[in-house]
């Protein structure tokens, strides 16, 4: 692994800052960003996001280049509880297990951010169908996991009364989808007039209010790390061991697919990533017999932080010496 990565994504702004409040948590500061402005960071995270990646769209147009991205993210998606379930079957019950497999089968915005982020800095492009992507990435592992829960027997709590129909709209149209593919939309229909409309909020002030998000988020992670205490190692080692071999497979796939570096880089860590936002509001309402205190803490405590001090780098790093 190259160290000047590591060093270079460390020392990004936004990183620092996720860092410090860690720190913050730990020295027992009374550092807090008060409620509801994380929520209003996350929107427009995930707007500007998705509206840049759309003008990127209407730049690009669609080929078969960026189907098969789009083929192969959600192959991903939908075949990583299918691996992961059985095996997670073997440590934990059916509904941990199967919250667990689409934990990690669904995909993090803020970890697509962070590595966007380190490419913008180092100057490596990639393309905005990624933010199409990161969208259709999330659903298909949350569907395909709570079959899988079915199957094994557990009753799926509230959908029993909605019905397969409101799983599928719970997962396909929770907010941060609908706000992804919504302006990605916009992004698309409007061009480069939009972006000359909403220039100064969508790029201009962006990297602040993601310092911001992630101070934010640096202090709900400190905050979980005594929760996972109480279920040992186990936690730790899946929380480590799935986003490597996600990564991995991300990796062969991006190769095979002949990806840019940038996109191949974001299609890994979306790969090696887990949901923290989607995946807890559908399993409390599907599968409220599973921990949140188990799945939420591995993705959000001990992932998220992995992939953004070690894990982003080290793809990188990776992808550097295959491609050349």
């Amino acid at each position: 692994m190259d160290l000047s990565l590591i060093l270079t994504n460390l020392l990004n702004p936004p990183v620092l800052f996720f860092f410090l409040g860690i720190a913050a948590v730990l020295v027992k500061s009374d550092l807090e960003i008060p409620q509801p402005l994380p929520k209003f960071f996350s929107l427009y995270l995930l707007f500007s996001i998705g509206f840049k990646g759309g003008i990127e769209l209407n730049h690009s147009g669609m080929d078969g280049h960026v189907l098969y991205t789009l083929v192969a993210a959600m192959g991903m998606s939908l075949l990583t509880p299918l691996w992961l379930f059985p095996l997670l079957r073997r440590r934990f019950d059916i509904s941990n297990a199967a919250a667990i497999a689409a934990t990690y089968g669904s995909i993090s915005a803020v970890t697509f951010i962070t590595a966007s982020a380190l490419l913008e800095q180092i100057g490596i492009p990639a393309s905005g169908h990624m933010v199409a992507v990161m969208a259709l990435m999330e659903s298909p592992a949350i569907i395909a996991a709570i079959v899988l829960a079915r199957r094994a027997g557990v009753s799926s709590g509230n959908t029993e009364s909605h019905g397969t129909a409101g799983l599928l709209r719970e997962a396909l149209f929770n907010g941060s989808v609908l706000l992804l593919l919504g302006s990605l939309a916009i992004g698309m229909i409007t061009g480069a007039r939009g972006a000359k409309a909403l220039y100064p909020f969508t790029s201009d002030i962006f990297q602040g209010f993601l310092s911001l998000f992630l101070l934010e988020m640096g202090i709900s992670s400190a905050r979980r790390f005594k929760d996972l205490r109480i279920f040992g190692i186990r936690p730790l080692v899946v929380a480590v061991g799935i986003p490597l071999v996600n990564a991995t497979l991300g990796i062969s796939l991006a190769w095979l697919g002949g990806l840019s570096r940038g996109d191949a880089l974001i299609f890994t860590v979306l790969c090696a990533s887990a949901s923290y936002i989607a995946v807890p509001a559908v399993m409390r309402m599907s599968l409220p017999e599973s921990n949140p205190g188990l799945f939420v803490p591995m993705a959000l405590a001990i992932t998220f932080p992995f992939n953004v001090a070690i894990g982003i780098p080290l793809y990188l790093g990776i992808i550097e010496r295959l491609w050349r």
